[in-house]
């Protein structure tokens, strides 16, 4: 595809929103601090969509069992964080990361383990047949959630911001938060690891060349199947590290967190294109903006906002805004 024929126009959806809403908040900083915190949820949200988005857009897997990834990786975040208390007490930022990133990679593994499990056990059995996998992955997920609970009990337990990512910075009059701009920031980081392995690396080309023709690519000597699996581990993974990043987002986690989120990541990979990660990165970001908008301007309707959203780009475009060719 050359840049003649790339469609622009959903791009225009993120800023276009954030224009719109401009005069309907008044204030300019007020709007500035919204936009941010919109952005900064949105990235979470897609960090969380990404795994998902790549298990159905690449293997044609309908996981409804995602939350219980989210779930665990933050669960596994308070038991880490909460054995580096020295460094998550720190006012100085690079203590802090210290902290976080094994906090991150411990609750990637331990989802992507959970992931490698979960495919061989309960995806497995019930490949190319789309209702049995949303019964038996929400019964996983369930079963799941319930191992949590008997791991670290039913009630929440509190996930503070380490210090140094606690308060805010001034640009002018707007107030922006500190750990939102590291939402951001590992948001970026992490769509840009997936399109550049996606589509400029060797494991890229086989895993989309599978999809399209996996008996062609399996009779040139690759095991299409173990790729498949590696996928699924590292969309549990991602889950994993989305529910860190919610968890420290929330500042507290519960065991149904995960099946809470589900509904934000649903809408996200509709609005997108289902198995679109350019498209769930425009939805995610065009979620968390509507999430806070309509928080501040209209909080009685912010519940239904997202769902006339969806809605709205639906009646625009039936298949999402990037819909994936070959389904």
């Amino acid at each position: 595809m050359t840049a003649s024929d790339f469609d622009w126009k959903p791009l225009a959806l993120v800023p276009l929103l954030a224009l719109v809403t401009l005069p309907l908040v008044g204030s300019p900083s007020t709007w500035l601090t919204l936009t941010v915190a919109g952005l900064a949820m949105g990235m979470i949200i897609f960090i969380i969509a990404s795994g998902l988005t790549l298990v159905f857009g690449l293997m044609d897997v309908l996981n409804f069992g995602h939350g219980v990834f989210i779930a665990l990786g933050a669960f596994v975040a308070t038991s880490v964080l909460g054995a580096m208390g020295d460094w998550t007490g720190s006012d100085q930022l690079w203590r802090n990361m210290v902290a976080v990133l094994p906090a991150m990679l411990v609750a990637m593994a331990v989802a992507g383990a959970l992931g490698l499990a979960f495919e061989r056990f309960i995806v497995r059995p019930v490949y190319g047949q789309h209702l049995k996998q949303i019964l038996i992955t929400m019964g996983g997920m369930i079963i799941g959630e319930e191992l949590i609970k008997v791991i670290w009990g039913p009630q929440q337990i509190p996930l503070p911001l380490p210090g140094g990512m606690r308060g805010s910075l001034l640009l002018g009059d707007a107030a922006i938060e500190k750990y939102r701009l590291v939402a951001v920031c590992v948001g970026l980081v992490v769509f840009g690891v997936l399109a550049w392995t996606l589509s400029r690396t060797k494991v890229g080309l086989l895993i989309r060349a599978g999809v399209q023709d996996r008996e062609m690519v399996e009779s040139l000597g690759y095991r299409i199947r173990r790729l498949f699996v590696a996928v699924f581990v590292v969309g549990s993974a991602l889950a994993g590290l989305g529910g860190v990043m919610w968890g420290l987002y929330q500042q507290n986690v519960v065991p149904q967190m995960g099946a809470q989120v589900n509904v934000l990541i649903f809408i996200v990979i509709i609005i997108g294109g289902l198995g679109s990660t350019g498209g769930a990165l425009i939805g995610a970001l065009l979620v968390g903006l509507m999430a806070n908008y309509t928080g501040f301007l209209a909080p009685k309707v912010a519940l239904f906002s997202n769902i006339a959203l969806m809605v709205a780009i639906l009646l625009w475009r039936p298949q999402g805004v990037y819909p994936v060719t070959n389904r």
